[in-house]
């Protein structure tokens, strides 16, 4: 058995060695680099992010939980992701006729409250089956959770990130 063939170095000598300054030398560089980094570290994200790739997701999408959540929602169809389709029609439609006094605005606009109440109900219920499996899979259910499902559940399947990785009605085990 040999050690490490040196004596332990005094404090104030591991101190010593371990100093670097608070501010670098050349600031503008050290900006530059910093910079450089973190551009590599998003383009990093973003590819994890389209392919599908967890080790370099970001910390928000990563873990089987939240694995679970996305190919859940991924593979149930929701009114939420229609959502801003149909609001966007209907709001051109309720413009396009308010001028004229006509019942279509008025039905458009009602029309729109509806699929919005339905839309919020159709989350909910969406949120209590998720939250079954998710209970009866994992055990405890990570705070949080609600938000990034019904975030997910209200966006266009096609512009969601991470990408979807399974098909419609495919859902998790």
């Amino acid at each position: 058995m040999t050690g490490k063939g040196r004596p332990t170095p005094r404090r104030k000598e591991a101190e010593a060695a371990n100093k670097r300054p608070l501010v670098a030398q050349d600031r503008s560089g050290a900006a530059k680099a910093a910079r450089t980094a973190a551009k590599e570290q998003r383009d990093r994200e973003m590819r994890a992010m389209q392919s599908g790739d967890e080790r370099h997701m970001p910390a928000r999408d990563r873990g089987p939980v939240r694995r679970y959540v996305r190919d859940w929602i991924d593979a149930r169809l929701t009114l939420g992701e229609f959502f801003l389709p149909v609001a966007a029609l209907f709001l051109v439609v309720q413009f396009a006729f308010a001028a004229a006094n006509s019942p279509i605005a008025i039905f458009a606009m009602l029309f729109l409250y509806l699929y919005v109440v339905v839309s919020i109900i159709d989350g909910i219920v969406m949120w209590w089956q998720l939250k079954r499996r998710l209970k009866a899979k994992f055990g405890e259910v990570p705070s949080g959770l609600l938000m990034y499902a019904v975030m997910r559940a209200f966006q266009l399947r096609r512009a969601r990130l991470p990408k979807p990785q399974v098909k419609r009605r495919q859902f998790p085990e």
